[in-house]
């Protein structure tokens, strides 16, 4: 039997859509790996994954797969022959079916004595072994590939005909099939056609035709006759490589969604620089940057103080050392789109943000929540009752909350959404609006995304939250809250916006407090129902998450939140003072008391805190009331400071008194009065241990 060997497997197309280029590309080389392995074709060492590399360029899906062998081993089989009381007859002898089922299996001159025989559940059957021939790669290949195809995840199929008239469904046209075991040709067939060994390269840099000598020289001899990087990874890199040379000192804008799409679209990268005139630089940078990006797949270049540049870097598929028409046919064309721009700008600064705002009453927001400026309106109240406790005056976080959404109505912004804010800002500080007011317009979106900055003012924080509480209380009200993966208004994302800006601004703002003013801005729209409640728990299990992500562990966070807080600019406070607590050698004692002092107070229905001490009659509850006692103002002293960390250092001095008490008295004591006194002590002795979080939490 032949060595292991790579295998290449190559579909040659007409130019694939860019943006499923990459997903196509790694479900084929994934699909053809899963196939082959399960067929024992791929020879693996102990424990190891088969190795591979993907390829994928516009017009080619490929794949080089190590150590695939050409026939898989033999393989044991076990198989149910009959059940005894049918395989022999009453004589004990071989009975017809037995024969007649043995020679069905290709076993027609089987003795019986060969066969085993063994329960089979209830019942004992007969039953072959035999070593079964591993398949041939011809016919693993080809089922592989047969599956894999019909598994692609194809946006849209399109129907085509072969030269022989024959009807064909794929992605694209494809044109040839490389199938290649070493230097051996696999004769299979995809999409009616035949495999061989040749492909072709670039479409205007190579001669066409390329023979494919080895799988193993697939990339290599691509590259070097082909001119084509074959691997997705390897040219993007190219890309990125060119794109940072050519900027030079200046800074590159090349996000990875970009970098990804132009990827896509060749297969030969080179760079160029290309111009558009000054003139252009007047209008906001964001527009003529997105315009670039999105219109024309296009790098822009921004100084070392991020100002645009009017030099920017195209990726051509073509590579000439007379570049000149290929630049001026793309300033050419970049042309037109910058001045669509300019003249957006323009015409929208012909109007003020404040005369756009009572048009917002012709844009619906939602059918039962109004319309857009029913929801300024109640933006405006809400961002005025949250001013004061983020330190802002609330008739300029109304004014902000006022003009926020006015720039949806605006040229620009039809143009390109993704400006949504960014355009608002700017027509802000146009019509003579204070600059925190306009820069609300902007920040109040953030953060949108996970690990995105914060509002950096005050009226930008007031108008952040009052439009992501406003969303989540509207939202939820009316019964659309996110269901398992589904979150289509992004209650989620708005929830942690909420949190992390409460969190890490340290507000002083009460969570329940934000909900239920919220809800109030409601009371025009009846349909909503109160989701106050429902939301809290939604922010609790949010938080459990963002604070598990930021270090702590789940005894923590549970110790905290188990208390259901609703100020949470404390809340790592809290959490590194639990931290502290847990180190103490106190820590383990104090937590399991706790956590049976709960135990007992649950049992009693609310123990009242009085505490009678005439009723004292044992030391060890004397001392204990006596330690509590004193301890207790210091810890209420340190909590009003907010040092948590002292507080519990603080309660962690009882520890011994607690020990004592449980080790000597008896709680349950048969004289109701002395019962009675004793809960009260552990009530009072409970509400203290846990003024920062749950210590009991922490017991094991």
């Amino acid at each position: 039997m032949s060595q292991p060997s790579t295998l290449l497997v190559e579909l040659l197309t007409e130019e694939l859509p860019p943006k499923a280029l990459a997903r196509l590309s790694n479900t084929f080389a994934n699909g053809l790996v899963e196939r082959l392995a399960a067929r024992d074709l791929i020879d693996v060492a102990d424990g190891g994954s088969p190795s591979f590399e993907p390829f994928g360029t516009p017009r080619r899906l490929a794949v080089a797969i190590r150590n695939v062998r050409a026939v898989a081993p033999q393989r044991q089989v076990r198989e149910k022959v009959l059940p005894v009381s049918v395989a022999l007859n009453a004589n004990g002898q071989p009975s017809a079916p037995l024969a007649k089922k043995l020679a069905a299996l290709g076993f027609p001159d089987m003795p019986l004595t060969q066969l085993e025989r063994a329960m089979d559940g209830k019942t004992e059957a007969f039953f072959l072994n035999y070593a079964a021939p591993g398949v041939t790669l011809e016919d693993g290949l080809q089922a592989a590939l047969d599956e894999t195809l019909a598994k692609l995840p194809i946006p849209k199929v399109m129907t085509y005909q072969r030269p022989d008239g024959t009807s064909v469904q794929f992605v694209r046209p494809a044109h040839r099939l490389v199938a290649m075991h070493a230097n051996r040709i696999v004769p299979v067939t995809a999409l009616g056609l035949d495999a061989d060994a040749v492909t072709l390269g670039h479409r205007f840099l190579s001669e066409g035709h390329v023979a494919i000598l080895h799988a193993d020289d697939y990339a290599r001899t691509l590259e070097q006759r082909g001119k084509v990087i074959a691997s997705m990874r390897a040219r993007k890199e190219a890309i990125r490589a060119q794109l940072i040379e050519h900027a030079g000192a200046d800074h590159v804008l090349m996000p990875e969604a970009l970098l990804d799409e132009v990827n896509a679209l060749v297969e030969w990268p080179i760079v160029y620089e290309c111009r558009f005139d000054d003139a252009f630089l007047q209008v906001p940078q964001e527009c003529l940057i997105l315009t670039m990006q999105t219109n024309q797949k296009y790098f822009a270049l921004t100084d070392a103080s991020g100002k645009l540049r009017s030099r920017f870097l195209i990726v051509s598929n073509v590579q000439t050392h007379t570049p000149q028409q290929i630049v001026l046919g793309n300033e050419r064309v970049v042309r037109p789109r910058l001045a669509d721009a300019k003249f957006f700008f323009e015409q929208d600064q012909k109007k003020t943000l404040e005369q756009r705002v009572p048009l917002l009453a012709n844009v619906v927001y939602h059918n039962k929540l109004g319309s857009q400026l029913q929801r300024v309106e109640r933006l405006e109240a809400l961002a005025a009752v949250i001013a004061p406790g983020v330190g802002v005056d609330a008739q300029r976080a109304a004014r902000a909350a006022r003009l926020a959404k006015a720039d949806l109505l605006t040229d620009m912004v039809g143009e390109f959404p993704e400006l949504q804010g960014t355009m608002g800002t700017y027509y802000a500080r146009h019509d003579g609006e204070p600059d925190d007011v306009a820069l609300a317009c902007s920040e109040h979106y953030r953060p949108r995304f996970a690990g995105d900055e914060l509002p950096s003012t005050a009226i930008s924080t007031a108008v952040a939250l009052a439009d992501k509480l406003e969303t989540l209380v509207g939202i939820w009200g009316i019964g659309l809250q996110p269901t398992g993966e589904k979150d289509p208004f992004a209650l989620r994302r708005h929830a942690l916006g909420v949190l992390r800006i409460v969190l890490e601004k340290q507000l002083p703002l009460d969570l329940m407090d934000l909900l239920r003013h919220a809800y109030a801005q409601f009371s025009a729209q009846p349909q909503v129902a109160d989701p106050t409640s429902a939301l809290y728990g939604f922010f609790i299990d949010r938080l459990r998450g963002l604070l598990r992500e930021r270090g702590y562990d789940a005894n923590e966070v549970d110790a905290v939140l188990s208390q259901n807080p609703t100020r949470i600019d404390d809340i790592t406070g809290r959490l590194d003072a639990v931290r502290e607590f847990a180190a103490l050698p106190e820590a383990a004692s104090l937590a399991a008391a706790n956590k049976r002092i709960t135990n007992i107070l649950k049992k009693s229905d609310g123990a009242a805190q009085h505490v009678e001490t005439k009723l004292l009659v044992e030391p060890a509850e004397r001392a204990l009331f006596e330690q509590l006692h004193n301890v207790t103002p210091t810890v209420q002293g340190r909590l009003s400071s907010r040092d948590y960390t002292g507080a519990l250092s603080a309660l962690a001095s009882l520890r011994d008194a607690v020990d004592t008490f449980f080790n000597d008295v008896m709680v349950n004591a048969d004289d109701a009065a002395l019962r009675a006194n004793r809960l009260g002590l552990l009530a009072r002795l409970h509400e203290q241990m846990n003024c920062v979080a749950d210590i009991s939490k922490l017991a094991a």
